[in-house]
């Protein structure tokens, strides 16, 4: 593709600025008698604030100077819950709980200190938390009066405290290192002493056999469920008279790996009936279930997160491929959908690149992902293969303003789903055991032969693109395969065992279940680094890194620039002395997406002479 060409395409109508700005999200949905809450992040300034919906209009609650956000696990989640007269939140700036009445007075600090808090769950008139001390984490109850009471500490991590309606029964989720919490965790249970402590613990699940429980609910009754993958996918359960007995429910995910906390993507209602979501082929669905009957509440929707509901409505966090992430109500009985905030697309339906599914070959096995097709008239475009962080996560076929920032500027997107991604079951995620580095490599290359055979793209003009350990695929792609002309590593791995030695205690034992052990495996690593294979690379790389990174720290990426420099090669990096891992305000993500478009508009120039 020569400038001519990409001049000619309608892609200046979405700017860089345009495309980051539009990406606003949202979490922790909360639904009670003051109407529905939630969490709302904006980029351009970085802030996440609580906005209210009642009588057909929301209005923001977070004064200015407060940001709404956990950083417990560094990943967060849970950042606010709705109390029976008042919100409960961390602010982002030191991670204290506070108390903020609903009529929007001046919030008040309820904790003080080095300790963070996230996955915040109201019950019986206390804030039930995820307490966080330097690498000691434990559950918590804090009132509305800031009185701390310890609940349970001793496991390496804790998630989802969950009390029953009766409040005589505390369920929570915890894991032991080396685990992640989508290897094998366990489902706890205690009773509740008079005085609010906890009788002695016993465990109900995972302690016989190595499995993934998230979300534990009780039901009206009682009776205790949760999510396992026992049976092959995070499917719900119930622990009935008889033993923990599966719901009838189609044979998928019922939810992503947990990276942060506070997720709700299922609900029991009563005896077998329960509101989920799943995912078939990467598209989400969205039903109310009661035994082999489904009851379809997807419509054009093609994911949900953060479901709630009331009589009347059911409410959640969804997007389509042709609409960007929004708070909807759905009403129960005619199923017709009202969007509360979110949802506006920036362009038109007739503009957008929509997902194909790809599900194509790769080694010995078959990888997925999505493809997104190049606008305008473009015959065999340059590739653009994306790789998502994690790497045990997933990417979605909703709209996402960069991919059509890139699809309007003549390229076609491969939006990969490798093995080891979720949302396929616990044997394709399990496939990454052992073997980053290798499979997710070979998937991103193996994706580039599927789709020039297929004749969707130039084979030869084919690009390379991921953040975090999207970056380590990236890079470790162009230091082992000669596919792709150039890439673009986001705050990446270069050197695994230096991201061992520095990384937090949630990943601390990660890299051991993805390479193997640091010194028993110390050839694996070698071969597998790409910092130590920087002479193979032969290809222009570019860099972008936030100083702040506490996950993959400046400092790899200034070794991997200068190793590539040393050698002649075209790299260049740029730093943000304000992000962390993970851009957040819209003029660095605007600032970073159009040097990536300039650095491989460079690339793709025809030669002089």
């Amino acid at each position: 593709m020569n400038e001519t060409h990409a001049s000619s395409l309608k892609a200046e109508a979405l700017s860089a600025l345009k495309a980051v700005s539009a990406g606003v999200d949202f979490a922790d949905l909360q639904v009670g008698a003051q109407g529905l809450f939630w969490n709302e992040y904006r980029p351009q300034d970085g802030a996440c604030r609580i906005w209210h919906w009642r009588e057909q209009r929301a209005h923001c609650l977070t004064p200015p100077g407060f940001s709404v956000r956990s950083r417990v696990y560094e990943y967060g989640g849970g950042a606010f819950c709705l109390g029976d007269e008042a919100l409960f939140f961390v602010n982002e700036a030191d991670q204290q709980l506070y108390r903020q009445a609903l009529t929007g007075a001046t919030p008040q600090a309820l904790t003080s200190g080095e300790c963070r808090y996230g996955d915040l769950q109201w019950a019986n008139g206390q804030v039930l938390a995820v307490e966080e001390q330097a690498n000691q984490h434990r559950l918590v109850a804090i009132t509305a009066e800031g009185q701390r009471q310890l609940l349970v500490e001793g496991a390496d991590f804790y998630a989802a405290p969950t009390l029953s309606p009766d409040a005589r029964q505390l369920a929570w989720i915890e894991w032991s290192r080396p685990h992640q919490p989508w290897t094998a965790t366990r489902l706890m249970l205690a009773e509740l002493n008079t005085d609010g402590s906890l009788a002695p613990p016993r465990c109900v699940a995972g302690a016989d056999i190595e499995e993934s429980l998230q979300q534990p609910r009780f039901d009206e009754r009682g009776r205790l469920y949760c999510l396992s993958d026992r049976d092959g996918f995070w499917q719900p359960w119930v622990d009935s008279e008889s033993g923990w007995q599966p719901l009838p429910s189609a044979a998928a995910d019922h939810a992503p790996a947990p990276w942060q906390l506070g997720g709700c993507t299922w609900l029991p209602l009563d005896d077998q009936r329960y509101l989920a979501s799943w995912t078939v082929a990467g598209f989400g669905r969205l039903g109310l279930c009661s035994g082999q009957q489904v009851e379809d509440y997807t419509g054009d929707y093609s994911r949900f997160r953060n479901l709630a509901l009331d009589p009347q409505f059911i409410y959640c966090i969804a997007a389509s491929p042709i609409s960007p992430s929004a708070v909807i109500a759905i009403d129960r009985q005619s199923h017709q959908v009202q969007v509360l905030a979110g949802g506006v697309a920036l362009l038109p339906a007739e503009q957008i690149s929509q997902p194909q599914t790809l599900r194509y070959p790769s080694g010995k096995g078959e990888a997925h992902g999505f493809f997104y097709p190049a606008i305008g008239n473009v015959e065999k475009p340059p590739l653009l293969v994306f790789i998502h962080g994690g790497p045990t996560s997933a990417c979605y076929p909703m709209l996402d303003p960069r991919i059509q920032y890139w699809a309007q500027r003549g390229f076609a997107v491969a939006d990969l789903n490798y093995r080891g991604s979720s949302g396929y079951g616990r044997a394709y995620r399990q496939a990454l055991h052992l073997r980053w580095g290798e499979v997710d490599v070979e998937d991103a290359c193996a994706v580039v032969t599927y789709l020039a055979g297929q004749g969707l793209i130039n084979g030869e003009h084919a690009f390379i693109r991921g953040g975090s350990a999207g970056g380590y695929t990236t890079l470790c792609a162009l230091a082992f395969h000669q596919v792709f002309r150039a890439g673009a590593s986001l705050y990446g791995v270069s050197d695994p065992v230096a991201l061992g030695r520095a990384t937090h205690k949630f990943e601390g034992d990660y890299l051991d279940w993805l390479i193997g052990d640091p010194l028993a495996d110390a050839e694996r690593y070698a071969a597998r680094t790409p910092l130590q294979h920087a002479q193979n690379i032969q290809v222009p790389v570019i860099f972008f890194q936030g100083e702040l990174d506490a996950v993959v720290v400046p400092q790899q990426t200034r070794d991997m620039l200068k190793a590539l420099q040393d050698n002649g090669i075209a790299a260049q990096a740029h730093y943000y002395p304000d992000e962390r891992h993970g851009f957040r305000k819209a003029s660095n993500q605007a600032h970073a997406l159009e040097q990536e478009w300039l650095f491989y508009r460079e690339v793709m120039k025809p030669a002089k002479g």
